[in-house]
């Protein structure tokens, strides 16, 4: 498929697709969604007519068999993940899947690699790095203005709202939790921003009583293979904390606020020798802008703007962080070997 007139199928009919990306799809030309499956028929078929799909289904292999259907976007629980991606890639469809990838590594790599072998793109919807904010910080970091890089940290405490709550806060078997939520975002971020790969973890977990078996908040400092230290902080029950993120050198630093966000908000600044240097940063949306990354990469010219290594790197990061808060031990982050 060359990119142009690329129909898509939600493989869920979720809440992130309906708040961002159907319009996100449809801002590309020649995208359109066609189809959305959801295993229940009467909100698939709801979800559909609100949003003018023309399919609602509750079978995945009446969406994949459909040859006009050149693309998924997959947004179901975690645990779905792994087999929806599968089934779609054997269909020789693309993919763009939510983080976390899947529930293990090794369903991770293996959803990977499948694509590669197949010719097909990609992408997991990491929205951070496309934000106008982070892209501005990233060519801070990369023009040396902070000089060279000594430690970052990354406060994404939040308030999980009640909407979203389910079984994000009470359904392990599902990839329930703040750290495969939230931690593998911040993952991504770090990874994005200082060009390397954590190589170790501590952390410590909690749970609040918000809901049931998983954790809702985490801290946990990592170390990169060039020595700088980075400290996280992700939480579910934070109400009024603010988000955002430091990053230090040697001749300056970079301070950003409310950047951790899926809106294009936020301010960033830089302080140095000679002051507080206001950095301005386009506000564009974010995941427009991952879908003209992703119809590049359709095309040719390019990659998503998180690949599925990316997705699976920063998926090893959070494993790591649970490894680290579960055993109490300094942890290696393992990357499966992408």
């Amino acid at each position: 498929m060359g990119g142009s007139g690329v129909h898509w199928a939600l493989i869920g009919a979720s809440r992130i697709a309906a708040g961002h990306m159907i319009s996100a799809i449809r801002s590309i030309p020649g995208h359109d969604v066609k189809a959305v499956l959801s295993s229940d028929a009467a909100r698939a078929r709801s979800y559909a007519d609100n949003h003018e799909i023309e399919t609602a289904s509750t079978d995945m292999e009446q969406i994949l068999s459909d040859p006009d259907i050149g693309a998924v976007y997959i947004s179901t629980t975690n645990d779905k993940h792994y087999p929806q991606a599968m089934a779609a890639i054997e269909a020789g469809k693309h993919v763009l899947c939510e983080k976390p990838l899947a529930m293990t590594l090794l369903e991770a790599v293996d959803m990977v690699r499948a694509a590669e072998r197949a010719g097909l793109v990609f992408g997991t919807n990491h929205h951070l790095r496309n934000a106008g904010s982070h892209l501005a910080i990233r060519d801070l970091v990369s023009d040396g203005h902070i000089g060279k890089v000594l430690s970052m940290r990354v406060f994404h405490a939040v308030y999980l709202p009640e909407v979203l709550q389910g079984w994000r806060i009470n359904d392990a078997s599902a990839g329930g939790g703040v750290i495969p939520d939230i931690t593998v975002h911040d993952a991504d971020t770090v990874r994005f921003h200082l060009g390397e790969d954590p190589s170790e973890v501590v952390a410590i977990a909690t749970s609040s009583g918000m809901g049931q078996g998983v954790e809702d908040s985490v801290m946990s400092v990592w170390s990169m293979p060039s020595g700088v230290t980075v400290q996280t902080h992700e939480s579910f029950t934070h109400a009024f904390a603010e988000t955002g993120l430091e990053i230090h050198g040697t001749k300056g630093s970079i301070v950003a606020r409310n950047v951790m966000t899926q809106r294009p908000i936020g301010e960033v600044w830089l302080q140095d020798a000679d002051g507080r240097h206001a950095i301005p940063f386009s506000g564009h949306d974010l995941y427009a802008r991952s879908m003209g990354e992703f119809d590049k990469a359709l095309k040719g010219q390019g990659r998503p703007a998180a690949d599925g290594v990316d997705g699976v790197k920063s998926f090893a990061v959070a494993l790591a962080v649970r490894e680290a808060a579960q055993t109490g031990r300094r942890t290696s982050v393992d990357y499966g070997g992408v």
